[in-house]
């Protein structure tokens, strides 16, 4: 496993007129770039209730296990 960390946005307006963009950074441990997407897509859909489509990534990139600072990361790592 490697860890990676997504950056992008959300729409959370729920059924405002409003448009608002909710921003987000996330850190997850996964095998491949792509598991590390679907991870974060379905941690956003089940904390927050977002569809997928209402989801967009801007950046997924690898970190170095000394990076990461979120627990449960370094604990899926090996590293705690």
């Amino acid at each position: 496993m490697r860890a990676f960390q997504a950056t992008g946005s959300y729409n959370a307006s729920r059924g405002s007129y409003r448009k608002i963009d909710q921003i987000f950074k996330v850190q997850v441990a996964a095998a491949d770039e792509k598991e590390a997407v679907e991870k974060v897509l379905s941690d956003l859909g089940s904390k927050h209730r977002v569809k997928r489509v209402n989801v967009t990534i801007t950046e997924v990139r690898s970190m170095e296990p000394a990076e990461v600072t979120d627990p449960v990361v370094k604990y899926q790592l090996g590293e705690e």
